[in-house]
């Protein structure tokens, strides 16, 4: 219930909004934290008991993830109602006893592993690593000096990728986790778009795992060769996908042949300046008419204070910070600039998901 405090002016009610803003946000911390404590806990899982999702008190779901004993109730009901403020959890409180009883919204389902041990859960795990957390304080190095990134700077000089490249759970959690996102995004495309009709040859630049590769065949059986193309010590934990061709390469410096270049969330990694060297080198790799196909996260022109704002400009400064200083996400007329400068005349962009968009540029 939202507390109305009477004030005597406007003045006085912005300058009450302002404290509580400053407030929330320098607390921000303790949502991300808290949520990969439940993560860790597999309290969605034992709320959720096979779809069960009774309402289950503090006490009950410690008993479950806990069942020798031991743990803090009240501490667990104090993550659990902050996250209830976020939409993750529903409270159901008892006014005569006072209990708080709490089951999954939808969000809160969002956490529960499907049958391929898929969920949302494994993203925030992912963004949420030590050596990334290591690399948060480090945001304003990106406008000081953005020549070396704040990740590298806070692991020692090791980048991103090869993080990932070192370290084989770390690229079995991204997988999992580009997965995780990339299944349900790629079900509404392909049920909003039939760009890839008629398509004989497709090549996924930047196709991690292949499993964007994986659901575009199963929907269109007539593709007959599909080539997953990425940095080797990506592909080289890809697992075999029949009629996948698993290719090792760098985009910046050539991009397989095919009637139709797929790419999704990958632009954001790399500079103006390269992005136009990756378009041409697609231009370059298509035949008349042929077809290239990015999926990506586009900022609006206009900043406004909207959830999908926050979030994509959220997700900007992440790429700042973790990725490339000078990797970014853009704006469908970055984008457009871009395609031009490659080469590409004609281009249509489908608005069929609240983060990502899809471009269709046509040589």
């Amino acid at each position: 219930m939202e507390v109305r405090i009477k004030h005597r002016d406007e003045s006085e009610y912005e300058e009450d909004r302002a404290r509580l803003t400053i407030l929330e946000v320098s607390n921000m911390m303790s949502v991300p934290m808290s949520l990969i404590a439940v993560i860790n806990l597999k309290v969605s899982e034992a709320i959720w008991q096979g779809g069960s999702n009774i309402p289950l008190s503090a006490s009950q779901i410690l008993h479950r993830i806990r069942p020798h004993g031991g743990g803090d109730v009240d501490n667990l009901q104090r993550i659990l109602r902050l996250l209830t403020s976020y939409d993750i959890f529903a409270e159901h409180l008892t006014p005569q006893s006072g209990e708080r009883k709490y089951s999954l919204t939808y969000i809160g389902k969002t956490l529960i592993p499907d049958s391929n041990g898929l969920s949302y859960g494994a993203y925030m795990l992912q963004h949420h690593q030590e050596a990334f957390m290591r690399a948060w304080p480090l945001v304003g190095e990106a406008v000081e000096d953005p020549k070396i990134g704040a990740f590298k700077k806070a692991n020692g000089g090791e980048d991103v990728f090869q993080y990932y490249a070192d370290r084989e759970d770390a690229i079995n959690l991204f997988h999992k986790a580009f997965y995780g996102m990339s299944v349900p995004f790629m079900t509404k495309m392909l049920e909003n778009y039939d760009g890839f009709q008629g398509v004989q040859t497709l090549v996924d630049v930047g196709g991690n795992s292949g499993v964007c590769l994986r659901m575009i065949m199963s929907k269109y059986p007539t593709l007959r060769k599909a080539i997953n193309y990425d940095l080797p010590h990506m592909v080289d934990s890809a697992q075999h996908i029949p009629g996948v061709t698993h290719i090792a390469g760098d985009a910046l410096e050539y991009v397989p042949c095919g009637d139709a270049i797929f790419m999704k969330w990958i632009f954001l990694n790399w500079s103006d300046e390269e992005c136009k060297q990756v378009m041409h080198n697609c231009y370059e790799a298509l035949p008349a008419n042929g077809k290239l196909i990015i999926c990506e996260p586009v900022l609006p022109e206009l900043t406004d204070d909207s959830q999908r704002t926050r979030t994509l400009l959220g997700g900007d400064i992440f790429t700042m910070t973790m990725y490339r200083p000078k990797g970014k996400h853009r704006t469908e007329k970055q984008f457009i600039e871009i395609a031009t400068f490659a080469g590409f005349p004609r281009f249509r962009a489908l608005y069929i998901d609240s983060y990502f968009v899809v471009f269709e540029f046509q040589k």
